[in-house]
């Protein structure tokens, strides 16, 4: 039975929704109105399901289950042990037995009863689920990269945007004060006009080929591959088939699309450029041309963007995000690190009340949560993401095919050449549409 304060409160958002109607400031309840202990009442807790609860689909889970303003009720895996393990855990934070189990994503999408949902799944997987959430009016916390193609990812722009969703991408670094920090001294022109940026990812490896094994007890290997080809099961180097997908290009792009929503990200949110693209990529990989893994090992290719802004996206090197500009540079990685040529600029006061701000989030799981309430955009939104990715997906095909790509950001279009076109979108095995 649905409790008759969480019904009303779920019609209300996704009424709020429907009319296209934003609240002028977050409606969230301080914790003083809950009482000392932060207390949240059941009728205010976004009601969860987690589709995918492998590594990264744990990790999420766990996240929200560490927020008082969020009740996770489901959990669904096409792997038996994912599935159990997630659920002993949900049961476990809730010191009760009544998380529910699916096989099936259609299922738990179609409770009824449920606001948002936590998706962490295989590249070739993100479309399909995604899309489906978002038309049954669920909010989406959905794992980068946003898609496995441009197609891909535009379709679900147009999902949640249709249905007035809320979206946040798991592009994190944004809700760490270092890249918000380093994106804000570009933006205010600390480092003078911003001519190049260079982004640093790591490199990928082979993988001699892998024997054929029986398919896993509890693992459903149909359902994983999904829209994806079919082939024999083997368990892609270790754990199953659950980490090393990614360096199959039918699954993912290896590292370059597994880290294009983090650094190309954070390099898109210091030029202002969350909303538009390259007009030109050109470059060069390296694949494997025996083993199990053909994700390229290495690459490096270029981008010029309609300013004139050039940048560079490279494996090996130095990872992270540097902008250069005409009067110094600024570059930032993971572990709170922020270097620049100008020392001053790492000063706390570097950026004064009167300069640009960007949005400002601490806590990438509460950013969603409270964006859920308000009805206002995350930091990083469904076509942020798009955007961020699809670099990635244009660095891959300009390799793929060794011609320079003429891309129209506005249209999403590559100009002029059908055949680097046809790899826009991917082909999908029966019976699965986009």
């Amino acid at each position: 039975m649905i409790d008759k304060n969480k019904s009303n409160r779920r019609s209300f958002l996704k009424g709020v929704a429907a009319t296209g109607a934003v609240m002028a400031a977050p409606s969230i309840v301080p914790a003083s109105a809950l009482g000392a202990d932060g207390f949240v009442a059941p009728s205010n807790r976004i009601v969860m399901g987690c589709i995918g609860v492998g590594s990264q689909g744990t990790s999420n889970m766990n996240g929200f289950l560490g927020k008082k303003d969020a009740h996770i009720i489901a959990v669904c895996d096409v792997d038996k042990e994912h599935l159990d393990n997630a659920k002993g855990r949900v049961d476990e934070a809730y010191d009760n037995k009544d998380c529910a189990t699916y096989h099936d994503f259609r299922d738990i999408i179609g409770r009824g009863d449920l606001d948002a949902i936590s998706l962490a799944v295989p590249d070739q997987w993100h479309a399909i689920p995604a899309i489906a959430a978002a038309s049954a009016g669920l909010d989406i916390y959905g794992e980068k990269p946003l898609s496995r193609s441009i197609r891909e990812s535009r379709a679900i722009c147009n999902a949640v945007q249709k249905n007035a969703r809320v979206w946040q991408t798991g592009s994190w670094q944004r809700s760490k004060s270092n890249f918000r920090q380093a994106a804000e001294l570009v933006r205010n022109g600390r480092i003078g006009r911003v001519h190049s940026v260079e982004v640093g990812l790591p490199e990928g490896r082979g993988c001699d080929p892998q024997p054929l094994k029986p398919v896993p007890e509890g693992l459903d290997w149909d359902f994983w591959l999904g829209p994806a080809p079919w082939r024999p099961y083997c368990d892609f180097g270790d754990r199953k088939c659950h980490w090393n997908w990614r360096w199959i290009m039918d699954y993912s792009g290896g590292q370059l699309t597994d880290w294009a929503g983090h650094h190309i990200d954070i390099a898109h949110w210091g030029l202002g450029y969350d909303r538009t693209g390259p007009v030109e990529v050109y470059g060069k990989g390296e694949y494997p041309q025996e083993g199990l893994w053909n994700a390229p090992t290495s690459y490096r290719f270029y981008c010029t963007y309609a300013s004139g802004v050039k940048m560079t996206v490279y494996s090996g090197g130095r990872s992270g995000t540097k902008w250069i500009g005409d009067e110094g540079w600024v570059w930032v990685d993971r572990g709170g690190r922020l270097e620049s040529n100008n020392e001053s600029l790492l000063k706390p006061d570097a950026i004064g009340p009167g300069d640009i701000r960007l949005y400002k989030s601490d806590d990438h799981h509460q950013n969603f949560l409270d964006c859920v309430k308000s009805r206002l955009e995350t930091i990083t939104p469904v076509e942020t993401a798009c955007r961020s990715i699809s670099v990635g997906h244009l660095g891959e095909i300009a390799m793929l095919t060794g011609r320079k790509i003429k891309w129209d950001p506005v249209r999403e279009e590559i100009i002029g050449d059908p055949g680097a076109s046809a790899l826009l979108g991917r082909s999908y095995r029966k019976p699965w549409i986009l």
